[in-house]
Parts: structure tokens; sequence; C-alpha cells
């Protein structure tokens, strides 16, 4: 039975088992509430009717009762206080009566009719009793109401004995009708409980056992596949639904990607074995290109063009023409530095000098239109900056800044230390960037691609030189159209080791 009740759960769907697990969980639920309604009916309808008919037939008879010794004790003496004891039973007695309803379905013919009878008794007597309170009657007269009152009260306590005899003889009948519904609801409950229970255990055993399981199993060889081991074995299910579909192209998904990855790792293997020997390749041409390089440079032979202006500069000394001596020697300088000087790295002092001798020709060319601040509070013997970082940026606010401006401008180069880092300042008073080329020039600063060389060559090839050289090192722009433009490099404060 239960290999036949396998073979069939494992062709039935998710979903249907997914309804099958949710209708026994709800046909539990609803089976629960509903013996929940029927032990109300049974301990709080039924029996608190029987209670309350009980309770209801046992005041009017303590009511009665209590109303006739008040009455006796006010005809025997006619106090306050007995007269308000006796207006206050007569409002219990009235109440208890009027709580019982002339209900024919409740009651039953027999208890109806006795109801029947108190309450038409008690009308008549509530006439009489009235008016021997009220008084002014012969003596004769008195007498003869008050013993028919007398009387009339021991038939209402009559009539209430029986009709709560009546209704105690019904109650305990109701009791025995009952008694045997209490026992049986428990049993029937607890079967039936057994029964579902048993059955939601087997379904989610079941459940487990097809989904849950096979889920685990599928998690667990997806976590040894995550960790490169594709070569695990496979996941067996036996369900013939979507879970078991699942399996076996998770199989086959495993064991084709296990192969592609060889494949994968084979060909990596033999990438890597050609990516070193185009390594080598590049190493030899990149060597051959440094030799051609040399020799080109010795082509030119710089002695030839430094010889040349000391030739020069011995003329114009002989001559007198002490502003071209100057000159000469602040080109040659620069042509110096920039031919001579291998090192990524330089002294502060010689790259001041060099943007000295930069600005000295730029003012024999411009006159007093060019004017040039220098501020440095540092040993610039010791501190050490980037090759070939100040000329090029004071060039750009001379050529861009400074040179279209008809009044000319001021140049100004200032070094400071704030901490671990020295800053390198380059302002100018010069016709400035309008916002746009200026936003272009920042977005290059931080990387991006811009579709013109707004920047221009000279600052690209500082930004990238400095920050190759200095992970946290930045370069900054900042520009007002009209009134000139400030570039700041901040990079580490690094001294000479000498």
């Amino acid at each position: 039975m239960m290999k036949k009740l396998n073979s069939f759960w494992a062709k039935v769907k998710i979903k249907d088992k997914i309804k099958l697990f949710t209708g026994s969980v709800f046909l539990t639920i609803i089976i629960a509430i509903a013996f929940d309604f029927v032990l109300i009916k049974l301990f709080v309808i039924d029996v608190n009717d029987i209670m309350d008919d009980n309770s209801k037939s046992g005041e009017i008879i303590a009511a009665i009762d209590r109303e006739r010794d008040c009455f006796g004790a006010y005809i025997n003496t006619d106090s306050d206080e007995n007269k308000t004891e006796l207006k206050e039973s007569m409002e219990d007695t009235k109440k208890a009566i009027d709580a019982l309803k002339l209900d024919y379905t409740h009651l039953g013919e027999n208890r109806y009719a006795q109801l029947f009878s108190l309450k038409t008794c008690y009308d008549v007597y509530c006439e009489d009793r009235d008016e021997i309170l009220a008084g002014g009657m012969d003596k004769k007269t008195y007498v003869a109401k008050l013993y028919s009152v007398y009387n009339m009260q021991d038939y209402l306590y009559s009539y209430s004995q029986k009709f709560v005899d009546m209704t105690l003889k019904e109650s305990n009948g109701a009791y025995k009708e009952i008694i045997p519904r209490v026992y049986a609801v428990p049993i029937i409950a607890i079967t039936l409980s057994l029964i579902l229970f048993s059955a939601v255990f087997e379904i989610s055993r079941m459940m487990y056992k097809s989904i849950t399981e096979p889920v685990l199993m599928l998690a667990n060889a997806s976590r040894r596949i995550a960790a490169n081991d594709f070569f695990i074995p496979d996941v067996h299910s036996d369900n013939k639904d979507e879970l078991g579909e699942l399996v076996a192209a998770f199989n086959k998904m495993k064991y084709a990607t296990g192969e592609y990855i060889m494949a994968l790792e084979k060909r990596r293997e033999a990438l890597d074995q050609l990516h070193a020997q185009e390594v080598q390749t590049l190493e030899v041409e990149k060597q051959l290109d440094a030799m051609n390089l040399e020799l080109l440079k010795n082509q030119i032979n710089p002695h030839f063009l430094f010889n040349t202006l000391n030739v020069i500069d011995g003329m114009a000394n002989l001559e007198g023409a002490k502003t071209t001596e100057q000159m000469i020697k602040a080109l040659s300088s620069i042509f110096r530095y920039n031919l001579k000087n291998q090192d990524i790295e330089v002294p502060l002092s010689k790259e001041l000098k060099v943007a000295s001798d930069y600005m000295y020709l730029q003012k024999m060319r411009f006159g007093d239109r060019v004017k040039y601040v220098e501020k440095c509070t540092l040993d610039a013997e010791k501190v050490l900056v980037p090759t070939f970082t100040l000329q090029p940026l004071i060039e750009n606010s001379i050529i861009h800044g400074i040179s279209p401006k008809v009044e000319g401008g001021y140049v100004f180069v200032d070094v400071l230390r704030q901490e671990d880092y020295l800053i390198l300042s380059v302002t100018d008073t010069g016709k400035g960037i309008d916002k746009e080329t200026l936003d272009k020039i920042r977005r290059s600063l931080e990387g991006q691609e811009i579709e013109d060389e707004s920047m221009g060559i000279g600052m690209g090839n500082i930004n990238g030189r400095i920050k190759a050289m200095y992970p946290d090192a930045t370069m900054e722009i900042d520009s007002i159209d009209g009134e000139g433009t400030s570039i700041k490099i901040t990079i580490p404060y690094r001294i000479c080791d000498t």
C-alpha cells in the first residue's frame, strides 16, 4: 500500500502537493473550529439555558416569599421602614416574574400553562394588594380583601413552587440527554485529531522526502560547484515532477560545465605560454626601441647646442650685451635641464630655477606685461618633486592666460607643506576659463574621456605622471572667466636622502 502511495506521490506535480498539504491543514483547522462550536453549544448555550431557567424559577419563589413576609410586617406595623422594604420586595417580585417570558417553544406545554396561571394570578393579586395598600375601605371590606390577598399569596407561592419543580424535572431530563454527547464529543475530537494529525504528518514527511531533501542536495552540490568541484556524484531523485526534471537538468549542466571548464583551463594554459612568449618578444622590441632612441639622441648631440650657445654667450660678453648674455644663459639652463635630466624626481630648487629662467625669458618677450612672484618657505634643496612639473604649468599660464590679455598679468608660484603633503600652486591673473571648458578639464583630470583635448598635453602629462608616481596625489583647477586660473598639485612630502 505504502509503495503504491509513494509511487503515486512521486508523479504528483509540486503545486498539487502544496495544494494537498494546504488543504489537509485547512481541513484540520475547520474540523477543530466545528468541534469548538459544538462544545460551545453544549457547555455554554444548552447548559446555560438550563442554569438560567433554574435560576429564574428560584428567584420567583424567593421574591414571592419575601414579599409575603414584608406585606405581613407592614400590615402589622405601618412604619416607613416596613413600607420601604415592602416596596422593594414588590419590585423584585415583578422583575422575577417578568424575567420569565411566555415562550411556548422554549417552555413546552406544561410549563407554559403553569407560568401562564402564575402570571394571571399575579395580575389579580397586584390589583387586590394595591387596593389594600391604598386604604379608604370600610373594616368589613378591608378584612375580606386582606384575607383574599393572603390566599392569593399562598396560591402564587404554590404556583411558583410547582413551576420550579417542573423546571427542575425538565432540566434533569435535558442534562441526561446532554451527558452522552458531552462524553462522545471529546472522544470523537481526539479520534479525528489523531487521524488528521497522522495524515498531515505523513504528507509532511513525503513532502520533505520529495521536495526538501532534493533541494538540500541541490544546494549542497551547488556549493561544491561554486568551490570549483565539478566532478561530484550526480544528485539522485525518484521524482517524476518538476523537481525531478530540475535534478536531471542540473546533473547534465554539471557534467557539461565541468567538461567546459577543463577545456577552458587547457586553453588558458596554452594562452599563458603564448603570452609569456609575447612578453619576451615585446621586451626585446622595447630594448630595440630604446637603442634606436639613444642613437637618435646621440645624432642630435646636445653638446653641440651647448657649445654653440656658450660661443654666442662669449661673444655677447665681449660686445658688452649683458641682456643678451643673460638670456642665453637662461635658455642654456633650460635646454640642459630638459635634455640631460633623466631622473623622475629632482630637488625643488631645480624646478624653481628652471621656472625662474623660463619667466626671465618671457619677461624679455612681454616686458612689463608679465610679472612673476615666487613664494617658498621650505628648504628647496631638500624637498623632492616630480621632474618637469612647474615649467609646463607656467607656460600654460603665459600662453593661455596672460598672452591673450592686453594688460598682461601676474604669475604666482606658491610652495608650502601641509602635514605629510607638499602643495604646489601656479596661479595667474589671465583671462580665465569659461565654465563649460573648465568642466571638461575637471572631468579629464578625474579620468573621464572627453571629446576634445581641452586640458592640453602639458597638464594631461603632469596629471598622469603624478598619479602614477603617488597613488594619493591630486591635481585641482579653479578658474573664473575673465579673472584668472589656479592649478594646485598635492603630492606626498618627500625629502632627499642626502
